[in-house]
């Protein structure tokens, strides 16, 4: 072999060498060679923070991660039955509670955090303007005698109240409040027919400076972009909603929603294998307003979630640097 092959060779060499210390190096950083699959839910809240944990997880901790469609119900199922998706990072455990249940008693997936500081919100709510002209309406049970704060000149005479989409599970518990506060003798029951007519309602409604009232849930981006208030509600009580719940409840009694239950879902064989990766997922928490705010960002520039990741990441760096090591966090910043 002449000198020039021979450089070549041990050239050659070297890269191999190279790359395979960087690749065992990011499996031993990450804990594992594996692909962690994260699941991306429909909605821009529960999409963004899928990309938001694969972003970290890929440049903070060099783990091979694979972006998975997924939804409530069947990443719940599949969680349950095939141990895959490794994580959910929003997952709304109180609308699959049965499945939930199943699943940590089986062992196979665990509770790594809760992603919203102050939980799933569901209730009533009203825009800021209609809160600051209505001081006496603070509460639900304020409604009944204020129903000419959300009079509509075209139906005149009662006070319009925006329905649940049908099919949803508070079509059948607002139906059923209205029955417990008595509103159905001075509001009418505006049919919204689905969630993107629910939103446009209430885009056009603030747009105009009208009167809004109805259901709505955060943290999303309608709550943050329309500064929607929400109204008052008694504790929640287990029994009293458990009949609100039921459209043969014979006797509706009022009390608010319980807290959503929204997890950060995660395998108990990603724990096992990827203990730097379960202690990253067990710190990981976002405060209802800012991502909300951050919603309200993505719904206006028209972002995707994996924009609206990299807008998190770029500009909310004191929120999500305390989930990880300083050295992990660094990567993530030069990255960006």
């Amino acid at each position: 072999m002449n000198m020039k092959a021979l450089t070549f060779a041990c050239i050659g060499l070297s890269a191999a060498a190279l790359g395979l210390g960087t690749s065992q190096a990011s499996a031993a950083e990450c804990g594992t060679k594996d692909t962690i699959t994260v699941a991306e839910m429909t909605w821009l809240s529960a999409g963004s923070l899928a990309y938001v944990t694969k972003d970290i997880l890929s440049t903070g901790y060099g783990c091979n991660v694979q972006i998975v469609p997924g939804d409530t119900v069947p990443t719940a199922t599949s969680m349950l039955s095939k141990g895959e998706p490794d994580i959910a990072p929003e997952l709304w455990v109180s609308t699959v509670k049965s499945t939930w249940d199943e699943m940590t008693k089986k062992g196979t997936v665990y509770k790594a955090s809760d992603i919203f500081a102050d939980g799933g919100q569901e209730g009533w709510w009203i825009p800021d303007y209609v809160a600051e002209k209505n001081p006496n309406i603070r509460s639900v049970s304020d409604l009944k005698d204020n129903w000419k704060a959300f009079e509509d000149p075209s139906a005149p005479g009662k006070g319009r109240f925006y329905a649940c989409p049908p099919g949803w599970g508070c079509e059948i518990i607002t139906n059923n409040l209205v029955k417990a506060l008595g509103l159905d003798q001075t509001y009418d029951l505006y049919p919204t027919g689905s969630g993107a007519n629910l939103k446009a309602s209430i885009a056009r409604q603030v747009s105009r400076k009208k009167p809004f009232l109805g259901y709505y849930w955060g943290p999303t981006e309608v709550i943050s972009k329309y500064k929607l208030k929400r109204l008052e509600m008694p504790a929640y009580d287990e029994a009293k909603f458990k009949c609100l719940t039921d459209a043969k409840c014979e006797k509706p009694e009022l009390t608010g929603w319980a807290v959503g239950e929204v997890a950060v879902a995660a395998t108990t064989s990603l724990k096992n294998k990827a203990p730097a990766v379960a202690d990253f997922l067990s710190k990981m928490q976002v405060p209802n307003a800012e991502i909300s705010d951050v919603l309200a960002w993505g719904d206006d520039n028209k972002a995707s979630p994996e924009e609206v990741a990299k807008y998190f990441l770029k500009n909310y760096q004191p929120i999500w640097t305390k989930w990880v090591p300083a050295d992990v966090a660094d990567k993530v910043k030069a990255s960006l």
